[in-house]
């Protein structure tokens, strides 16, 4: 693990802390719309100022909250909270997604933490995805799960005709609301889709992860499976509707 990711997780260590020992009541007020359109909570705010604290000094970041917020030759990407509603609501499906560019904008660096669970999955540029515990400096290579029963689908509750048709088709599938993460489970489950617009800050790292999967990108939607037969099918299905 490199400095860029030692710093991220150590940012990452510290806003686990910090989500867990400040006042809750203050952490659910909601505040302004944020940079990706979506309405910032106080957990969201705290996140960022510790990432931007951390790793504002390897070059420009840019946050689903803030937008851009300094200058710098390479350029960071972050979701200071995935899943923001989720972590307001209690739900444990919620973390962090910190990607890495470089001048050429290609990507060198992600990590995607999964603060409920302490679960982090990270990739350096040439190397494997890697899979370990919040608080441990124990690195395990992510393995495919061949034995899964189920797929994700984020925003289902937005495409219902999309929900029938895999209920037709007899596919099994959960959606807990927080796409890094749900991309950063992907070898785990039979797939992952995204269905809607694609917005950077929620996709470029936990994709990052994925590289060894098969992985269709459209305007509108996202398909991820360790299975081409599931990937072709999700694709006929998705892109029928259009």
């Amino acid at each position: 693990m490199n400095d860029f990711l030692k710093t991220a997780l150590k940012a990452n260590r510290e806003v686990f802390e910090a989500i867990n020992l400040i006042d809750k009541e203050s952490m659910y007020q909601k505040h302004t719309k944020g940079a990706g359109g979506d309405i910032s909570s106080g957990f969201d705010l705290v996140a960022e100022k510790i990432f931007f604290e951390h790793l504002s000094r390897f070059g420009s970041i840019e946050s689903e909250e803030s937008g851009v917020m300094n200058d710098g030759e390479y350029k960071i990407i972050i979701d200071p909270i995935d899943g923001s509603d989720n972590i307001t609501s209690n739900f444990s499906y919620y973390g962090t997604s910190v990607a890495l560019l470089n001048s050429d904008g290609i990507l060198e660096d992600a990590i995607v933490c999964n603060l409920a669970s302490n679960e982090v999955f990270w990739i350096s540029e040439g190397e494997v995805p890697m899979y370990g515990k919040l608080f441990d400096d124990k690195w395990d290579r992510i393995e495919k799960n061949n034995f899964s029963k189920i797929g994700i689908f984020e925003r289902a509750y937005d495409n219902p005709k999309i929900v029938q048709l895999l209920k037709d088709n007899k596919i099994k599938f959960r959606s807990p609301g927080a796409v890094a993460l749900s991309l950063a489970y992907a070898h785990w489950v039979d797939f992952v889709i995204f269905v809607g617009p694609i917005r950077i800050y929620d996709v470029v790292a936990g994709l990052a992860l994925c590289k060894d999967l098969e992985v269709i990108i459209q305007e509108d939607f996202a398909i991820v499976s360790k299975d081409k037969e599931i990937v072709a099918k999700l694709f006929g299905i998705l892109n029928g509707l259009k």
